[in-house]
């Protein structure tokens, strides 16, 4: 079964025959990104249902998962959701505007802040969870268990492999 990368790499090997056997980091590479935007699409569409957008899901799930008080300082928050420092505190400003963190002063030095996740945030991400891990589930629907852990164990390996290997 052919996808649309291996039209991408065909296209290729007809103008770069020289190159054929060099090719294979394209669909690699091409099919991990294209998968991304199917999967962000995905995720972006379940989380809209229910008011939300998917920038503020990954902020607020890592509050989430980080368990009570439900709390990180920024710098933690912007490691496990990797984006600029910009754009964290843009995040920031947007979800307390709306009522989803606070933030209040940490303990000990008084310049630092910790981002608490608020009461309605956390039962609104309690009430859609199930629905998101079904959601998650049913993207990966065309795969074994098997599979799915093969493909996880390969992901894994990819990611250590660059460095990923922690959110702390």
């Amino acid at each position: 079964m052919a996808d649309a990368v291996d039209q991408i790499v065909e296209l290729w090997r007809r103008e770069r025959p020289d190159r054929a056997d060099a090719l294979w980091p394209m669909g690699l590479i091409g099919r991990v990104q294209r998968l991304n935007r199917v999967l962000e699409r995905e995720l972006k569409e379940y989380f809209a249902g229910h008011g939300l957008e998917l920038w503020e899901t990954d902020v607020l799930l890592t509050l989430r998962r980080s368990g009570p008080p439900y709390a990180l300082t920024p710098g933690a928050l912007l490691k496990a959701v990797m984006v600029t420092s910009g754009a964290m505190t843009n995040r920031l400003d947007r979800l307390e505007a709306n009522g989803m963190i606070e933030r209040r002063p940490g303990t000990g030095d008084r310049r630092s802040v910790l981002v608490h996740l608020t009461d309605r945030a956390r039962t609104l991400l309690d009430e859609v969870f199930d629905g998101h891990l079904a959601n998650e589930a049913r993207q990966f629907a065309a795969l074994t268990a098997d599979e799915r852990t093969q493909l996880a164990d390969l992901l894994r390996k990819l990611l250590t492999s660059h460095g990923d290997t922690s959110i702390t």
